[in-house]
């Protein structure tokens, strides 16, 4: 039999399909997306949620000219399969494959690479400007989830696209569900509903009673007609929109593709900022993520059959699971360690936090910006905040980093997950940059783990400085190293030496030490005896130790981090030899490049660039001339 979906290769080529046949479209779309996420993992569950409504947006909009913008980009599967990718769809989110976001490289129907939540409608105004700048006519639209709506840019963009009042059209997709529970007043503003029914019999009933009075009751009743659609208002989340200066339409069912489709129409003509609330269900048609549409958010391999997950290697706890078992450990010792997300208490390891202290964890929406001067407000008053948020996302909140906790010296811990390259989700997740933005902070002291035991001592010594803090951690399991039941503060700034010969020095931080020794190991085989050390403080440098070491070796010196060279750990050590005025030395910085890292498993991407073993030990032969 014959699928609908071969027969489409663009998005025009939906146009004169029958409204019963875009829903079988409906349905094989979904069975693609399912096929090939169960395979090579993915965002299932919100891409499922919008299939009709991608349609019914093709159907009506030309996104060869119109711009569509997708927030975040998780909803975007199906969106790819209907603008020429299908072809190219099993290679999602692998090495060299299809981005799991949209990609303006990828396709003149992605107008805008989106990774982070929040943006649509910021972008969406700037278009909408440039359009009428250019004298233009092509229609701007933003699809942006509800959960996205927890962040202060959305905001911001609405206040802004509202005072324009441009042609723009936002599409508020509402599930009732981001990655985790929505948190906080106005996802619950947004979520209350309201039968018409209701509001229809309160209006009818008080005109009942107005019609049977005299005169006054008839001029009342012409105020009250006046005042219909604030009634309305203060049952619907319209009122907000309107607010802002939106019109607002909705809620209206996200899978109700001919009434998605009437409403698109009549809104195309409109000339001004509307805003259409969509109601859909996160993981529509497959049993399993409707059920768990957190698990299914962003997935790995699964059985389709069953959605049970396929786990992976096993083995080791992962970095993410002690530290969450370390900051429950301190805290039952230490009350005033209270714990901060970003809206990710299970990706960040602090669900078991939150159920044991449930009155000491906060969970902030994404909102990293506010999360962190939340955080400075209560290290202000006496507390010891941790921050647990993903090395990538920390950067939305660099002004708050700087000004409202470094510059008052305050005690905040950021626990920084996901620190170097994550797999499989690409360039706007990976953590690269973390130590470069943070290292030329005053006040901050910065420590990188070179297994998961070690990272429970930092943890430590983090929240008992008097001073920020930053521990930043690899997405992935540890090395299944024995793990110290008492925790204990670690000397700032003080190194470790693993291996000691004349013949170089290495200076490893994090991920990259392990590989480090294990190179040196090699190349001892070869005669090459090379002094390892675990530098454990990027910041501040243990100098005496290095400065040491350096007269003892033949001024032949790596450095190596999961982090960009640029600004990074070996430019710290770069910066230490000159203001040091030490000559003679030649320097090697080990890391990734000058350029956004590409998708692929971690093991792929550090091969590619050298920052595994053998390509660690490819570059101590070259840089020492060893054939």
């Amino acid at each position: 039999m014959n699928k609908i979906l071969d027969r489409i290769n663009e998005p025009r080529d939906i146009r004169n399909l029958t409204f019963p046949e875009l829903s079988s479209l409906a349905a094989e779309i979904r069975n693609e997306i399912i096929e090939t996420c169960s395979k090579n993992g993915g965002h299932l569950a919100p891409s499922l949620g919008v299939v009709e409504l991608t349609l019914a947006l093709h159907r009506i909009f030309d996104t060869a000219t119109d711009r569509l913008i997708w927030d975040v980009g998780h909803q975007a599967y199906a969106h790819k399969l209907i603008t020429g990718r299908k072809g190219l769809f099993h290679t999602l989110r692998t090495l060299d494959g299809l981005s799991g976001f949209p990609k303006r490289a990828e396709s003149k129907h992605d107008h805008f690479d989106v990774g982070h939540s929040s943006t649509s409608i910021s972008a969406a105004t700037g278009m909408a400007v440039s359009r009428d700048l250019q004298g233009k006519t092509n229609k701007v639209i933003a699809v942006i989830g509800d959960g996205s709506m927890t962040g202060g840019i959305a905001y911001e963009g609405l206040n802004h696209a509202g005072h324009l009042n441009k042609d723009l059209v936002v599409i508020l997709n509402d599930n009732e569900m981001s990655i985790a529970e929505n948190v906080g007043a106005l996802s619950n503003f947004l979520s209350r509903t309201i039968t018409n029914e209701f509001v229809h019999k309160i209006k009818k009933d008080l005109e009942h009673f107005l019609e049977g009075l005299d005169t006054v009751g008839h001029n009342v009743l012409k105020v009250a007609k006046r005042a219909e659609e604030s009634l309305k208002g203060l049952f619907t989340p319209g009122m907000l929109f309107e607010a802002f200066g939106f019109e607002y339409i909705g809620p209206i069912d996200g899978h109700d593709i001919a009434l998605l489709v009437e409403t698109f129409e009549k809104v195309k003509r409109f000339d001004d900022a509307v805003l259409i609330h969509v109601i859909t269900k996160k993981g529509k048609g497959y049993l399993p993520a409707e059920n768990n549409p957190a698990l299914f958010h962003g997935v790995g391999p699964f059985e389709v059959s069953t959605g049970k997950i396929i786990k992976g290697k096993g083995g080791a706890a992962s970095y993410t699971g002690i530290f969450g078992d370390t900051i429950r450990k301190i805290a039952a010792e230490d009350e005033r360690i209270v714990a901060i997300t970003a809206a990710m208490p299970d990706g960040t390891g602090l669900s078991g936090f939150a159920k044991d202290y449930p009155d000491r964890f906060f969970d902030v929406g994404i909102a990293e910006q506010h999360g962190v001067t939340f955080a400075a407000g209560m290290a202000a008053e006496g507390l010891r905040p941790v921050v647990a948020v993903y090395s990538s996302f920390l950067q939305r909140a660099y002004d708050q980093i700087c000004h409202d906790v470094c510059l008052q010296n305050l005690p905040v811990t950021f626990a920084i997950d996901r620190a170097g390259v994550v797999g499989s989700d690409g360039p706007t997740h990976h953590g690269v940059f973390d130590l470069s933005y943070l290292r030329h902070l005053p006040n901050m002291v910065i420590m990188a783990p070179k297994d998961e035991n070690e990272l429970q001592h930092m943890l430590m010594t983090a929240v008992t400085l008097d001073a920020p803090a930053a521990v930043r951690y690899p997405r992935g399991n540890g090395y299944g190293v024995p793990l110290d039941q008492t925790y204990r503060a670690l000397p700032i700034g003080k190194a470790e030496i693993l291996r000691n010969g004349p013949d170089g020095l290495v200076l490893a931080v994090g991920t990259m030490v392990y590989p480090c020794l294990e190179a040196a190991g090699i190349l001892a085989d070869e005669g090459i005896n090379l002094t390892v050390v675990n530098s454990r403080f990027i910041k501040p440098l243990d100098r005496s130790l290095i400065l040491d070491l350096l007269s003892q070796t033949n001024g032949r010196v790596f450095t190596a981090e999961e982090n960009t060279v640029l600004g990074g750990f070996g430019s710290s050590i770069i910066e230490l030899i000159e203001e040091s005025e030490i000559s003679g030395v030649d320097i090697t910085r080990i890391g990734y490049p000058d350029h956004f890292i590409e998708q692929g498993e971690q093991s792929e991407l550090r091969a590619r660039y050298g920052l595994d073993t053998a390509g660690i030990a490819a570059t101590f032969r070259k840089s020492l001339k060893i054939e």
